[in-house]
């Protein structure tokens, strides 16, 4: 596996047709309901978002309900100079901004998730308002801040992000890179500290780092090649209680120990995203390179099943080949439902692939002449059908004019002009 996919549209740790939608589920395990019976959805959508800086993308959504969502990334890029951190809150009618100068932060933020808000109870119409103000949605975000050289943990407090203190907060060489919410209130980040790689859990208010994850060769393809951390830009929680995370590595944690997966192999391979469903039932998705080729030469499209023994190649079941696998939602049950991707051949347009019977099933994302949309992020809306896309423009994301855009399955809401 490599570090990234050779363009900027990937996670930074890495560096309108559409059909009635099969439950789904996101990274915390939270089953979405089936439409069967309910409105008709809208297909896939553009949604409006607010002016920004060029050289911007998207790289992580994450929605507690209808109207409440969060969108992370970065904008004003140039190149491999950092950009300005960019988060965006959904109302349930419009995105806009979030101010973050109080945070004084350069580059990116990378990561976030939340627990989905439990409905509110009807009240009866002669209650009394309640004095006690409303919690906050349990909403996080992690960030790379290379202006001070440390990573940043953050927690949402009803109306903006703020710090939120962990263990090696200041310590040179601490690094968060990946983040989820499990169905239980949970929070686990993957990170480094004292040089190795580690989840970083906070559970009954605490945070703590859990011991390492065993070093390997910085080439997966080399075992001569010298070991070290694995960098990781994935973490997930499996429905058996384990955590995974993916990335230069695959792993699981589950009952205090780490078992490690073979590397799918491949040249010049990526895994951008992981759907664990059972010790023997694992999918990743990404692309690969192969050997030589042009500068400009795009990748093959990577879906792997692992069967407990090795892993295998699902490629052979997608309407497309060439180009990027990038997200994968599982349904109610926990199996991928649908995935995002970039196909080389049909570049305006995001192609998203739905689980039908046995095989995939395309969907297109919304026309976008000109431009080549790359949505590198799902997150299904809980207590609904609708799923969230973000991503970028282009395939160059870190140089102009590639801009942020938002992507959506069903529902309503601000559509561009």
């Amino acid at each position: 596996m490599t570090a990234g996919l050779g363009w900027g549209a990937v996670p930074e740790s890495a560096v309108a047709h559409g059909r009635s939608a099969p439950g789904l589920k996101g990274p915390n395990g939270t089953g979405v309901p089936s439409p069967r019976g309910r409105r008709a959805l809208l297909g896939w959508q553009e949604v409006a978002v607010p002016p920004g800086v060029s050289a911007a993308r998207l790289l992580k959504v994450a929605a507690a309900g209808p109207n409440r969502a969060w969108a992370v990334g970065e904008q004003g890029r140039d190149g491999t100079a950092p950009g300005q951190p960019l988060a965006l809150h959904w109302d349930g009618t419009a995105w806009s901004h979030t101010d973050l100068d109080h945070l004084a932060l350069v580059g990116a933020l990378t990561g976030v998730a939340a627990l989905p808000t439990a409905p509110t109870a009807p009240t009866s119409g002669t209650s009394a308002p309640s004095a006690t103000p409303p919690t906050p949605p349990a909403a996080w975000a992690i960030g790379g801040d290379t202006g001070a050289g440390c990573d940043r943990l953050l927690r949402w407090d009803g109306t903006t992000w703020q710090d939120c203190p962990f263990p090696g907060r200041a310590e040179a060489g601490t690094r968060l890179s990946a983040l989820t919410v499990a169905a239980d209130g949970d929070v686990w980040a993957a990170g480094v500290r004292d040089g190795r790689a580690r989840l970083l859990r906070r559970s009954g208010g605490r945070w703590r780092w859990l011991p390492p994850l065993p070093d390997s060769p910085t080439d997966p393809t080399d075992p001569d090649s010298p070991v070290g951390p694995p960098a990781l830009w994935n973490v997930r929680t499996a429905p058996d209680g384990s955590v995974w995370v993916s990335g230069d590595a695959i792993a699981r944690w589950h009952q205090g120990g780490w078992t490690v997966l073979p590397s799918p192999g491949g040249i010049r391979l990526t895994v951008t995203d992981l759907l664990p469903v059972a010790p023997d039932e694992v999918w990743a998705v990404g692309a690969a390179f192969g050997p030589g080729g042009p500068p400009d030469k795009p990748p093959g499209v990577v879906l792997l099943r692992w069967d407990g023994t090795e892993w295998v190649s699902e490629r052979d079941s997608l309407p497309f080949g060439v180009g990027a696998l990038f997200s994968v939602v599982a349904d109610a049950d926990g199996r991928p439902a649908l995935l995002s991707g970039w196909d080389f051949w049909d570049g305006a347009r995001t192609h998203y692939l739905r689980r039908g019977g046995d095989g995939w099933v395309s969907e297109r994302g919304p026309l976008a002449e000109g431009l080549t949309p790359m949505m590198t992020h799902l997150a299904p809306v809980p207590g609904t059908d609708e799923v969230w896309a973000v991503g970028t423009t282009t395939r160059y994301a870190t140089r102009p004019p590639a801009r942020f855009r938002v992507e959506r399955f069903g529902g309503t809401g601000a559509t561009p002009p």
